[in-house]
């Protein structure tokens, strides 16, 4: 897989497993503050950037605004096409590195990305909103990524129409409210497309079977889970998924089973070096097994 598809599956293994175990009431968001939930509780039915700039600009030091108004104040005076990107790329870390406010952060890379036309650039940042997307609780900010993501990948496939990853992800966005005038179906075509091309497309069936578990299609999301455990055995987000789906459908024996596996391939990723070691996490699946 690419490091953009490696990127979106594996940043969310803690997210789903927080949400699988303990619920939606856990606020765990990565490290990243949002900005927009002010905005949804007051009843807003969409939302918009500069809304959630502002909110984020509450969180500012004096001399801090005086910084961010400078370089904003750089972008809409500047002429020359470098300039603005450099500027964007300055207030995209600002907000990550200074405040970890995954808004800014990501709207300031993808701008930066238009203006370089950088497939790698564009497709990275549509592939972290993605990804960040589906940690979130509230519906208006989850479709304002979706909406940006979508944005970012079809800028992406102009540039390179042959990229599959790019297609999929594209397609993936629809399942989160992307496309007001558009099916959705029109989105599961083009990731369709895809896995009909090539089976063995890991990212591809993924989200298919991403698609199938958020419209309830429990026994197509097993099929199209258990062909990516087939293909990535360590895959730790889909053998969660495959645990938790066969839990909620009334498979136990099933559930334990991917259960089992899970605790397996953690245990080997973390012998290897190639996870941290997470004793809680581990005794809490151990635990959870033991209930069923």
């Amino acid at each position: 897989m690419s490091r953009q598809q490696t990127i979106f599956i594996s940043t969310a293994v803690l997210a789903v497993f927080l949400l699988f175990f303990f619920g939606r009431t856990v606020a765990d968001h990565s490290g990243h503050n949002h900005t927009a939930p002010a905005v949804q509780n007051s009843g807003a039915q969409g939302l918009d950037f500069p809304t959630m700039l502002g909110l984020a600009k509450k969180r500012l030091t004096p001399l801090q605004l005086e910084k961010v108004t400078q370089w904003e104040n750089a972008v809409v005076r500047g002429n020359v096409k470098d300039q603005q990107i450099q500027t964007y790329k300055t207030l995209s870390r600002f907000w990550m590195d200074s405040i970890g406010a995954f808004v800014p952060y990501v709207k300031y890379m993808g701008e930066a990305a238009e203006l370089e036309s950088s497939e790698k650039n564009l497709t990275f940042a549509a592939h972290l909103l993605l990804a960040e997307l589906q940690k979130v609780e509230e519906e208006p900010l989850k479709v304002w990524m979706a909406k940006e993501a979508k944005e970012l990948f079809e800028k992406a496939l102009e540039l390179n129409p042959a990229n599959d990853s790019t297609k999929v992800g594209l397609g993936s966005t629809y399942f989160f409210g992307a496309a007001d005038n558009e099916p959705p179906m029109k989105g599961i075509g083009l990731i369709r497309e895809v896995a009909e091309k090539n089976p063995d497309n890991a990212f591809a069936q993924y989200m298919l079977g991403v698609g199938s578990a958020v419209s309830g299609q429990w026994p197509k999301a097993i099929e199209r889970f258990t062909k990516v455990a087939e293909l990535e055995p360590d895959n730790l987000e889909v053998l969660l998924r495959l645990a938790d789906i066969n839990e909620r459908t009334g498979d136990k024996a099933a559930a334990k089973k991917w259960y089992q596996q899970l605790l397996q391939s953690i245990k080997r990723q973390e012998q290897s070096g190639k996870m941290k070691p997470n004793p809680e996490m581990v005794k809490q699946i151990e635990q959870h097994v033991k209930s069923l």
